[in-house]
């Protein structure tokens, strides 16, 4: 049977079982498909299968493996690596989760929230609220990604330094297997100790080894008071430095901690003309911190007697508290707005690094000299989290730059940065993943143990290598 002949064959089975509204097969229809947050765009897809449940997730499955056809599981978009976007020699099925958005149970005693994976992350946490609870996981992309695909990348985001990633937020997993099988492993248990836990190997896995179709989430009691501040640092060392007084002092009521260069807020404001500057001098660098509690702790003295402290030993320069909500949401639209002014300048280096919180500054002084040296006209935009060691270290090209010689610039620029971080113990993807753009890089640096270990895992869940194949791993089919 010809390739096209077994093609045309599923697709009609497809049909069959999702109806029009399931299985998008024309250009058009599939166009939105194709795309992610950074742009990243390879190719059509075979047709993108839209199920509506667990169930005709699985019989999808179990077709495509009947018939030797890959499959590219879809959430929200919102990657920045490639992983989710069909291959460009047609002959993927993108598995689109967004009909998959169903809250199947909000329990608020046992702060547990268990949702189908196409929900829209926004829309689970507006609802954990309704209940007074809080899913504290927090990006800017979450009015559109969805939980399938936060489990799948093990996200990040804000709130790491005080509830950790993706990874120590769920409870238990559905997933559909690459031949269709459905696991239920939708643990509700705060402590469960039988074994091996399965659902970790699927955190993180960009889907390569099943399909996330639901998942118990840990929630938290709702905060009922927030202070938000934003303050001029002298440098990156000051900066680590007040995180290790703010960890110390603030204990586990600090939940964000952001790290910004003076070149973030003029991104920001350039992005978002209605924003002014908040501190009304420029300073070098910035620290965006947040301190969140749902008791009857005065969280004003608190903020406010670290912030006289840091004034008195030099770390802090000046800062800005917000008074009400909306202040507060007006100094985190910098920080929102950043993103969008990075982009409008067109083709620059995004990297996801981290290293150990201690060693912060001392790696943004080198990594950036050593940058320099190879090219004096580019610029530099270090910012992130650190209370969790996560930089964003972009790279802006020189703007005179013929663009033909920017991607290959770049990368040159990209390996130097890592062979340095390499040197810190640092990790080349804090929170994006792998997918297919750090591919390379991640698997020069897999020990033989290693490589052994994460084939041998592949090989087990997905031996005929139909499942998101290419990302993370080579293709092996």
């Amino acid at each position: 049977m010809s390739r096209s002949t077994s093609h045309g064959d599923l697709l009609d089975a497809l049909h069959q079982r999702l109806g029009a509204r399931g299985l998008l097969r024309d250009p058009e229809a599939m166009a939105r498909y194709l795309s992610d947050w950074a742009g990243d765009r390879l190719g059509l897809p075979l047709a993108v299968a839209r199920p509506a449940t667990t169930q005709e997730v699985a019989e999808t499955v179990r077709l495509c493996h009947a018939h030797g056809v890959a499959m590219t599981p879809q959430g929200g978009h919102s990657g920045l690596v490639a992983g989710a976007m069909p291959a460009a020699d047609g002959g993927e099925l993108v598995i689109s989760l967004e009909r998959l958005d169903r809250i199947r149970e909000i329990d608020a005693v046992n702060f547990t929230m268990t949702v189908d994976a196409g929900c829209i992350l926004e829309h689970v946490k507006q609802l954990a609220a309704e209940q007074d609870c809080d899913f504290s996981l927090s990006l800017g992309a979450q009015g559109s990604c969805q939980i399938g695909g936060n489990v799948a990348t093990n996200a990040g985001g804000l709130n790491v330094l005080r509830h950790g990633m993706m990874r120590q937020l769920v409870l238990g997993l559905e997933v559909v297997l690459p031949d269709g099988r459905i696991w239920n492993g939708l643990t509700a248990l705060h402590k469960d100790n039988r074994g091996y836990a399965l659902s970790q190997l699927f955190l993180g896995s960009e889907g390569t080894l099943g399909i996330v179709t639901g998942a118990v989430l840990k929630l938290s009691p709702r905060a009922t008071q927030s202070r938000t501040a934003l303050l001029g640092l002298p440098s990156v060392g000051a900066v680590v430095d007040l995180y290790g007084r703010a960890r110390r002092e603030c204990s586990d009521l600090l939940s964000a901690f952001e790290l910004m260069p003076r070149r973030c807020l003029e991104l920001a404001m350039e992005a978002s003309p209605e924003l002014s500057d908040p501190l009304g001098t420029s300073y070098p660098w910035y620290v965006l911190m947040e301190v969140s509690a749902s008791g009857a702790l005065d969280l004003d003295v608190m903020l406010e007697q670290l912030l006289e402290r840091g004034m008195e030993t030099g770390l802090v320069l000046d800062g800005a508290l917000a008074g009400s909500e909306a202040q507060a949401a007006r100094l985190w639209q910098f920080r929102e707005s950043m993103l969008e002014g990075q982009r409008r300048r067109g083709e620059h280096l995004r990297t996801d690094i981290s290293v150990p919180i201690s060693a912060i500054s001392a790696f943004v002084i080198q990594a950036s000299q050593a940058i320099l040296e190879r090219s004096p006209d580019c610029e530099i935009i270090a910012y992130g989290h650190v209370g969790d060691g996560n930089l964003h270290f972009n790279i802006l090209p020189p703007t005179d730059m013929p663009e033909e010689e920017k991607k290959p610039h770049l990368h040159a620029l990209e390996v130097r940065l890592f062979e340095i971080l390499d040197d810190f113990g640092g990790s080349i993807s804090a929170e994006h993943g792998i997918g297919r753009t750090k591919q390379a890089a991640y698997l020069a640096r897999l020990s033989p143990v290693e490589r052994e270990l994460a084939e041998g895992i592949k090989a087990l869940f997905d031996p005929e290598g139909l499942m998101n194949p290419g990302r993370i791993l080579p293709a092996h089919r």
